[in-house]
């Protein structure tokens, strides 16, 4: 069994899916905070938890875990900072040290795969990205922001963990930052909201200079990284960490793209307007996907044309209903803002 944690959303219930229809038999850990986007399927349980409290029966049976869940950006983080450590540190810790307990109790191999991310190589940037210095796992990392230091702090947990427990395998993910379609959606995500943007108001507002890089990844090609990790050789990966990304990307150069897509595809003209207003450096990073494709094969490959047309259809559609711009579901910082407001999560 897949104990799959966060699998309720945005990257989980594409996941969970997935990993259903390969025959695995899955169970979901998730405060269900988005709701619950599954149907019953009966390789499927879904355990309503929050990971700050793990129970050890949540690891019954498991042969691997793939842990989502935990706050996922730079808002959310900065917003809420103890919950931000909570669930990215504490909670990683809590459920890795209960599955390295099992390994040694059952002498046996628990896989744990972590959803990291490439933003740990996060540095500012002004105007002048002429010197770019392209990011690799074995480069020193120690990031300052509150959502990607709490995720290196995580990697640094579980190699810790990992050293006391030679059957405890985990694995560190650093993915690009995701696109694309899910049952659980968001468009607080870079081709996301310029995909949302450009269906609304046939205009994508791109802040600052623009030049800033950001490494991309597909949501499907995330989802099977992962399911490539549960199968890999132990020796290859046990204790390493993978850049998963499909390229990277100027923000402007991606705002032009999105919009060459739908005036291709839909024929609407859709204009791109710079903003030049603030003065605060942006987040960049130039990251190499070379190590999981030399050292496992994998290759991400999906790209934005496709993710951009299915999101528009669904737009289209009516899928996320009228207004999803005014919708806080689809926005991680402003339904989280809503729901401590009302007593939950923290």
């Amino acid at each position: 069994m897949i104990l799959v944690t966060g699998g309720a959303g945005y990257i989980g219930s594409v996941l969970v899916r997935e990993l259903l229809g390969i025959g695995q038999q899955v169970r979901v850990v998730d405060t269900m905070w988005f709701g619950d986007p599954f149907t019953p399927h009966e390789r499927l349980q879904l355990v309503q938890g929050d990971l700050r409290t793990p129970d050890a029966a949540w690891l019954k049976d498991v042969d691997a875990v793939i842990h989502l869940a935990g706050l996922s950006n730079d808002p959310t983080a900065d917003f809420a900072p103890d919950l931000n450590n909570e669930s990215n540190v504490y909670a990683t810790r809590q459920l890795a040290q209960l599955a390295a307990e099992k390994s040694k109790r059952e002498d046996r191999e628990i896989r744990y795969l972590f959803a990291s991310t490439c933003s740990v190589y996060y540095a500012p940037t002004t105007a002048d990205t002429s010197n770019v210095t392209t990011m690799t796992e074995t480069m020193p990392i120690a990031p300052t922001a509150n959502y990607s230091k709490t995720k290196r702090l995580a990697e640094v947990e579980l190699l810790r963990i990992a050293d006391h427990y030679p059957r405890f395998t985990p694995v560190m993910l650093r993915k690009g930052t995701i696109f694309g379609l899910s049952p659980r959606m968001r468009f607080d995500l870079v081709v996301n909201v310029f995909t949302l943007h450009a269906w609304r108001n046939q205009l994508l507002t791109v802040h600052g200079h623009g030049e800033a890089w950001r490494p991309l990844l597909h949501i499907r090609d995330a989802v099977d990284a992962y399911i490539h990790l549960l199968s890999a050789p132990t020796d290859r990966i046990r204790g390493e960490a993978f850049n998963v990304i499909h390229k990277n990307y100027r923000v402007l150069e991606l705002a032009h793209w999105v919009t060459e897509v739908i005036e291709q595809r839909y024929g609407v003209d859709v204009r791109v307007k710079r903003d030049r207003s603030g003065n605060a450096a942006s987040r960049s990073y130039f990251v190499s996907g070379e190590k999981i494709a030399e050292r496992l094969g994998f290759s991400a490959d999906r790209g934005v044309t496709e993710a951009v047309i299915a999101m528009w259809d669904a737009l289209e559609r009516g899928d996320f209903g009228l207004e999803p711009e005014k919708d806080p579901r689809y926005f991680n910082i402003r339904w989280l803002k809503e729901t401590m407001m009302a007593g939950a999560p923290a």
